[in-house]
Order: structure tokens, then C-alpha cells, then sequence
């Protein structure tokens, strides 16, 4: 009991200082958070009947939007976001630019923002069950519905046909559900054991 107080009040003080950094500080930290989603982005499986690889980055940015916080939510996935469509390549496989995966990254934005905004603001959605439908929401549908989109565009522009409904699932979102969902499971349990359970405690956010 004493050992899990103590691990609550680590937290608890993790949040405060979070809160209480300056923009700089706030630019640092996402800067941070950015370079693990880079880093996982690397731990990748090809897939042999599609040009989006399985990769480990959904969990960073999953777990990022809690990190960061309800103002900041997006800021390391946007950062993600930026500097690889720019020319840095720590996209997955060390890539950069826009290419077919392109439109699942810009999801990553819109997943930490929600995840962010809504763990930050409202209490009652910080327990496990909650959070579970929270990270689905974010990985199936913030990430998958840009990705499918930008993904079928994209194959347009480069073969010079749009795909079918069930060709794009196929290559875009089937051979990723599972991951996807466990993911978004473990994601969940790891922002329960560090979100605080009062709203008092996130005050505004980062």
C-alpha cells in the first residue's frame, strides 16, 4: 500500500512539474516525446502485400497525448509529423517525405490531441475501461480513416488507378487490427498506472 502511494505521489509530482514548465520547457519535452515515436517508429515487419509496414510508433503516440496533456496533447506527434515530412527520416524505416504512410502519421496528431484533451479534462474517463474505448477510438478510427484515405491517393497517383474498397482494407487497416487493439489495451493500462484519478490533480494541463 505505502509502495503504491509512493508511486502515485511520483506521478502526481511528474504532472505538477509538467504543468509548471515554461513554453521552452513545454517544446523540449514534445521535442522528447517525438524522438520516442521516431525510435519506435524503427521497430517495424514489412508486409509483403502492402506499403504499410506493421510498426511499434502507434504505442508512443498513444501514450504521448497522456504525457503531454490536454494542451500539449499533439505537439510531439506534430513535431513527429513536421520534421519527417520535411526531410528528417525517422519515419518507419528511416524514411522521410510523403509517402504511403503519410496520412496514418498526420492521424497520429489528431489521436495524441484527442487522447490529451480528453484524459486532461474529464476524470471519470481516466479509469481502465475508459481508457481502453479512448485508445480504440484514437488507433481505429483518428488514425485508420486519414491513413485509408491518404493511402488510396496515394496509390492513385502512383499506379495511376484508385483501389477498391477492399483492396485498400486489406492493405490498410485488416492486417492491423490485432496489433492495433493490443496496443491500444496496453496503452490504456500504462496511462492508468500514471494518469492521477482527480481532476484537481491536472489543474490545466501541460
Amino acid at each position: 500500500m505505502e509502495l503504491t502511494s509512493q508511486y502515485r505521489a511520483l506521478w502526481l509530482r511528474f504532472f505538477t512539474w509538467r504543468d509548471e514548465l515554461t513554453i521552452s520547457g513545454k517544446l523540449l519535452l514534445s521535442l522528447v516525446m517525438a524522438c520516442l515515436i521516431g525510435l519506435l517508429a524503427q521497430v517495424r515487419l514489412p508486409l509483403p502485400y502492402s506499403p504499410v509496414p506493421v510498426t511499434a510508433q502507434t504505442l508512443g503516440v498513444l501514450v504521448s497525448g497522456i504525457i503531454l496533456g490536454r494542451r500539449w496533447g499533439g505537439a510531439g506527434a506534430a513535431i513527429y509529423f513536421i520534421l519527417g515530412s520535411v526531410g528528417l527520416p525517422w519515419f518507419s524505416g528511416s524514411a522521410a517525405g510523403i509517402g504511403p504512410t503519410w496520412g496514418y502519421i498526420l492521424g497520429f496528431v489528431l489521436a495524441a490531441l484527442f487522447l490529451g484533451y480528453t484524459t486532461g479534462r474529464y476524470e471519470k474517463l481516466r479509469s481502465f475501461p475508459w481508457l481502453v474505448v479512448l485508445m480504440l477510438l484514437a488507433s481505429l478510427v483518428l488514425i485508420y480513416i486519414p491513413g485509408v484515405l491518404w493511402l488510396g491517393y496515394w496509390l492513385k497517383t502512383t499506379s495511376g488507378t484508385w483501389p477498391g474498397l477492399p483492396a485498400l482494407l486489406g492493405m490498410g487497416v485488416i492486417p492491423f487490427l490485432a496489433g492495433d487493439i493490443t496496443k491500444a489495451v496496453l496503452a490504456a493500462g500504462i496511462s492508468r498506472l500514471m494518469l492521477p484519478a482527480r481532476s484537481v490533480d491536472l489543474k490545466t494541463g501541460a
